[in-house]
C-alpha cells in the first residue's frame, strides 16, 4: 500500500482523526480540528517532507500550511478550490472526495474564519503570519 493510500485508510478508519502523515514505515495521525495539527507540528520546528497526508478538510488556509510544511502528496475529504489551486500551482498532488468552492466555519453561518484571513494571499509564510494573527483575533488575544 502506498503512502497516500495508508494516510487515507488511517483517516478513515477512525472518525476522532482529523488528520494523518504517513512516510514509508512511519505513522501519524492528529486528533486536533482545523489548522491546528498543522501549527503544532510548524511550531515543532517539524516538516512533512516526504510524506502523504490525509485530512478531512483542506482549503487554502491549510493549503498553504502544507506548501509550508514541504507534504508531498495531500488527499482531503473536502476540498476547497482555493486549496487545490494552491497545490496545483506548487506541483503537489493532491485528490479528494468532494471539491467544493468554499470551507464553511463549523456553525455553517459564513466562511471559515481562516479561509478569510489568507484570502489573496499565495506565499506560505504571508498566510501563515496572517493564520497566526486571526487565531490571537478569535481567542480574544
Amino acid at each position: 500500500m502506498n503512502g497516500i493510500d495508508r494516510a487515507k485508510e488511517l483517516l478513515l478508519s477512525d472518525p476522532s482523526v482529523t488528520c494523518a502523515f504517513v512516510r514509508g514505515e512511519e505513522e501519524r495521525v492528529s486528533r486536533l480540528r482545523g489548522v491546528d495539527p498543522l501549527l503544532e507540528l510548524l511550531d515543532a520546528g517539524e516538516t512533512l517532507e516526504g510524506f502523504s497526508a490525509a485530512d478531512r478538510v483542506v482549503g487554502g488556509a491549510a493549503a498553504l500550511l502544507y506548501v509550508l510544511l514541504g507534504a508531498k502528496e495531500v488527499y482531503a475529504e473536502v476540498l476547497g478550490r482555493r486549496g487545490k489551486e494552491i497545490f496545483e500551482s506548487r506541483q503537489i498532488a493532491c485528490g479528494y472526495r468532494v471539491l467544493t468552492e468554499q470551507i464553511v466555519r463549523r456553525t455553517g453561518d459564513g466562511p471559515c474564519p481562516m479561509e478569510a484571513a489568507t484570502e489573496g494571499i499565495s506565499d506560505p509564510v504571508e498566510g501563515l503570519m496572517a493564520i497566526r494573527k486571526k487565531r490571537m483575533e478569535l481567542r480574544g488575544g
